[in-house]
């Protein structure tokens, strides 16, 4: 994952009732399995981590995630069965180690999808599943107007630095096939989100995709963000209420 640690937890939960419902979607996917090992990558603050262990009611948990920030505040979750620890999740591997690997938003942020999900498929234990939500939402203003602005900012920027690659929905078909899972279930699915305002989706931002911009810019990141918004609001009009589709692929895997 990048190596800057811009998240905010307070920033990132002002829409966690929102934010949450892909992931007990992906969770749902999960058969049950007894005394399952389970490994969240992206784990964030931790709170799903913990609901997840008892909704799977698994024997063991880790939460993984590269941010301190992030883990600081999943602490406060860790209990005799979860735990979490410090990593970068695109080269994360347990091989053989767990029944189930969730990855609830995570995935978009490391590079190289393919190989990413073979170290993950690879510390499946037989019969494990492979559980993947990934935002696809790339077509939207609010992430065309980032990308756009980041793009005349950062000059010479590498390319994974300004935009976030994530693959059709048929590729990861593709690639769970080819990784050798047996069973499967890929699907496109766009949420409905209500905010007060078209402003809401700059805050929204402000927790997830800008925070990708803070270390290259710097000082400049808060101009980055007053012209963000007002781009934004130019493109979308300021509206209130504003209503937000974002679409997310959801990938689920048995291995045999």
């Amino acid at each position: 994952m990048p190596s800057f640690d811009g998240w905010d937890p307070s920033q990132y939960n002002r829409y966690a009732a929102e934010r949450e419902l892909a992931y007990w979607d992906l969770a749902a996917l999960i058969r049950a399995r007894d005394s399952a090992r389970v490994a969240d990558l992206g784990c964030g603050d931790g709170r799903l981590t913990s609901g997840l262990a008892r909704l799977l009611d698994a024997d063991a948990v880790v939460g993984v995630d590269s941010s301190r920030a992030m883990l600081e505040a999943a602490s406060r979750w860790s209990d005799d069965r979860v735990s979490f620890e410090l990593a970068d999740i695109g080269t994360w591997e347990r091989p053989g180690h767990f029944d189930v690997v969730i990855a609830n938003a995570s995935l978009q942020w490391v590079p190289g999808h393919r190989a990413v999900l073979a170290r993950w498929s690879n510390s499946l234990a037989p019969a494990g599943q492979l559980a993947v939500q990934v935002p696809a939402n790339a077509d939207h203003p609010s992430h065309q107007v980032a990308v756009e602005l980041a793009g005349e900012l950062l000059e010479n920027a590498p390319e994974d630095q300004v935009a976030i690659n994530v693959l059709a929905p048929e590729r990861y078909a593709e690639i769970l096939d080819e990784l050798g899972f047996v069973d499967q279930h890929v699907r496109l699915q766009v949420y409905v989100h209500h905010l007060g305002s078209t402003s809401d989706v700059v805050e929204w931002m402000k927790g997830t995709s800008l925070t990708r911009f803070k270390e290259p810019l710097g000082e400049r990141y808060e101009d980055f963000v007053a012209q963000y918004r007002e781009r934004l609001l130019d493109r979308l009009g300021d509206r209130s209420p504003y209503t937000y589709h974002f679409k997310r692929i959801l990938l689920w895997g048995r291995r045999p």
